[in-house]
């Protein structure tokens, strides 16, 4: 088969693009391919020989294994980014069409794909605070704590003092409007997180992205095309990668902070 079919033969077919993604990860034999995809022999034989024919795998005449060509290691790697990207998007179309993504830089855009094994958290209108609960539940079981906040919750003042209180190492990114607004409300917790010995706090004039990243996971809320904050979605992430992810967007919005 000619080079200039690779395209059409990977996405034109469902099977054969899991079949040279699972390969990548490692050889197998024609059993285990049957039981990962849950086909019988003739079912999957016709898509293994188009795959030979294209030069993307071979059966090894000594272990009896089906493997990747060095071609189809090579498009392999660059193919697999391209469908975890596509699957992260068509897991929750609405959240990346309808919500403002400025607030994300260009490097972590093209990154999307690591946050390829999160899960989206929507609460219904009656259940509202639902994902937040989830949120605070997932930071209780944390030991170092890094966000940034654009938007006022009542709860989380003396939730994070509480926090600082008992030495969980955290990092706050605030907008000057929240910090404002914390401080002249709740001006006692705000003394008391800025007077613990393991919090560090930062002022930061505008955000369009709210998260969270801790040792245990990665939260992520966005603000509507609109401009108005969306209190109901919630992409978390609880992987390594997701968590990495979370981390560098983390270190771009604090090499853009002021610490107070």
């Amino acid at each position: 088969m000619k080079s200039k079919g690779l395209l059409s033969l990977l996405t034109f077919s469902e099977k054969r693009r899991d079949l040279l993604l699972f390969l990548l990860e490692h050889p197998s034999s024609l059993s285990n391919i049957r039981k990962k995809f849950d086909v019988s022999s003739p079912e999957i034989a016709p898509r293994i020989r188009e795959m030979e024919s294209a030069n993307l795998m071979y059966k090894d005449p000594f272990t009896k294994m089906y493997t990747l060509t060095t071609t189809g290691r090579i498009i392999a790697k660059s193919f697999k980014p391209f469908v975890d990207m596509v699957g992260l998007i068509e897991k929750n179309e609405d959240f990346w069409n309808d919500h403002d993504l400025s607030g994300i830089p260009y490097h972590l855009l093209d990154r999307l794909a690591d946050l390829k094994d999160c899960v989206f958290y929507v609460d219904r209108f009656e259940n509202i605070y639902d994902s937040h609960k989830t949120f605070t539940d997932n930071i209780a079981h944390s030991s170092v704590i890094k966000g940034v906040s654009p938007i006022f919750f009542p709860s989380y003042p003396d939730f994070f003092a509480q926090l600082a209180l008992k030495d969980v190492p955290t990092s706050l990114i605030l907008t000057k409007s929240v910090f404002d607004k914390v401080t002249n409300e709740h001006d006692e917790n705000m003394r008391a997180y800025c007077a613990a010995k393991y919090t560090e706090l930062y002022l930061l004039d505008s955000s369009k992205v709210a998260f969270v990243v801790t040792d245990v996971f990665f939260s992520l809320s966005l603000f509507f095309k609109s401009g108005n904050y969306d209190p109901r979605t919630d992409l978390i992430c609880f992987d390594e990668k997701g968590i990495q992810w979370g981390n560098d967007l983390f270190e771009y919005y604090l090499s853009q902070a002021k610490k107070i």
